[in-house]
């Protein structure tokens, strides 16, 4: 690496083991860190309104609860959306320096936060508008996640990328157990003297402001850019004619997607099921989502992604039928236990299914030019690694859909039946697919299996 500048590195090989540990893994990990900073902090900007919405009525805005929910809804979806250009912008302005952008612009939903919940004359439309901008939060999982890919081997990417996502995910937590002590308290009010409806609505916004401004300024000075991972957009396009890229995005949706959406939804959730019930315990779902994240891509490196991700969505369709029988009888301890249990599971799957991308592009690649010597092997392994970086990407992109499908199907369910069951059972038979899929894909061995028995056999 001593050809690079302050910012570009152009000599990168995590393959070649020398390079790894000499130089290679202090350089990861160093990037490493500093991406689960601000992914962190992306997230926890993302889900403010998880918390936000709950309090809104006791403020003195007259939202109904469906519109309450499609204030937690909204972020998801426009985070999904933000998450397509996020996917390629590292390979085109270089992972440093999109974590700048991307860090920066969260200053955008935390301050319209901060003044909009200041007015409780602010008509429905507009606080649709302001907690919009919030999903920018979402799009940095998309950046973050193809970034730190170019950084590790492939052996060592399960660890790495369920580290990272767990780091992010976190923030979910964060958020979640912080926002409502801090809007109990008038150390950060800015805007008013007093609270509005007891509480101080606007410190959920600018309790992110410093954190923010702290990922800007590490991303500047200990992150790098990297010259392997520059791609023209058209190159990484060629994932959208892949089918596995297809196949992989709707069975992420059933991991991931839940995980955002349960997030989301479950304060509220918690609120209009339980009453008497604090949301000050909310945080606790998304806390051990998190933890077991990295668990899932560690298992997902020693068993295979495939195997860890099928066995997951049975244990995820038994604790969504657990949470069914408990809401219906309002038995809160039971029900708080069985979404727990589907908590984890979700993390468990988020880690095992990005673990399955690398390895299913790296295969279909090196079959491409099985038998074709070395040269070839290495443009084939250049071409995954630039293939599935773009696919992490634009997979956790539709993923994201689940943060806005699963609380607007709570509110819906809530405002047609009076009760989340029907939203559940459609949960259900949607794990039921994802289970099927993994199977008929990546378990079963067959040739006509993913096109050829090399997905089926290799630990994916």
């Amino acid at each position: 690496m001593s050809d690079q500048n302050p910012t570009w590195i152009s000599d990168w090989n995590p393959e070649d083991e020398t390079f790894w540990n000499s130089k290679g893994k202090f350089v990861a990990r160093r990037n490493l860190i500093w991406s689960i900073v601000a992914e962190h902090i992306g997230f926890s900007v993302w889900l403010i309104w998880s918390i936000v919405a709950t309090k809104l009525p006791q403020a003195g805005f007259h939202y109904s609860t469906d519109e309450l929910f499609q204030l937690v809804a909204l972020p998801g979806l426009i985070g999904s959306l933000m998450r397509f250009p996020y996917t390629f912008a590292v390979t085109t302005f270089g992972g440093r320096n999109w974590t700048i952008f991307s860090a920066s612009v969260l200053f955008i939903p935390t301050l319209a936060l901060a003044y909009f919940v200041s007015h409780p004359e602010t008509p429905f439309w507009l606080m649709l508008v302001v907690a919009s901008t919030a999903g920018l939060g979402g799009g940095n999982f998309a950046s973050s996640m193809t970034n730190i890919s170019f950084f590790y081997p492939d052996r060592m990417k399960g660890w790495a990328l369920g580290l990272n996502a767990a780091g992010g995910n976190i923030g979910v937590s964060s958020v979640q157990l912080l926002t409502p002590i801090l809007m109990g308290l008038g150390i950060i009010n800015l805007y008013q003297a007093t609270p509005v409806g007891g509480v101080y609505l606007q410190n959920a916004g600018l309790m992110w402001v410093l954190p923010i401004a702290i990922a800007v300024f590490g991303a500047i000075f200990f992150m790098n850019n990297l010259t392997t991972a520059k791609a023209s957009i058209k190159n990484q396009l060629a994932i959208v004619k892949r089918k596995h890229t297809w196949i992989m995005s709707f069975i992420y949706v059933g991991t991931f997607g839940s995980f955002i959406g349960y997030s989301a939804a479950f304060p509220l959730l918690l609120k209009t099921q339980f009453p008497a019930v604090t949301i000050g315990i909310a945080f606790l779902g998304p806390l051990v989502g998190s933890l077991a994240r990295p668990l899932g891509g560690l298992l997902a490196d020693k068993v295979g992604g495939a195997i860890i991700t099928f066995w997951n969505f049975i244990a995820m369709a038994a604790a969504t039928i657990g949470v069914l029988y408990f809401v219906g009888n309002k038995e809160f301890a039971g029900f708080l236990v069985m979404f727990l249990i589907l908590f984890v599971t979700t993390g468990i799957g988020n880690g095992s299914t990005y673990r399955m991308i690398p390895s299913i592009f790296r295969e279909q690649n090196l079959q491409k030019v099985k038998g074709q010597g070395d040269a070839a092997r290495a443009v084939a392994l250049k071409t995954a690694g630039i293939e599935s970086g773009a696919a992490l990407g634009f997979i956790g992109a539709i993923g994201a859909c689940g943060g806005y499908l699963i609380p607007s199907g709570f509110g819906k369910s809530i405002a047609l039946t009076g009760g989340p069951q029907l939203a559940l059972v459609i949960y259900l038979a949607f794990y039921a697919a994802c289970l099927a899929l993994t199977w008929w894909y990546y378990l079963r061995r067959s040739p006509a299996a993913a096109g050829a028995t090399s997905l089926a056999e290799a630990r994916v």
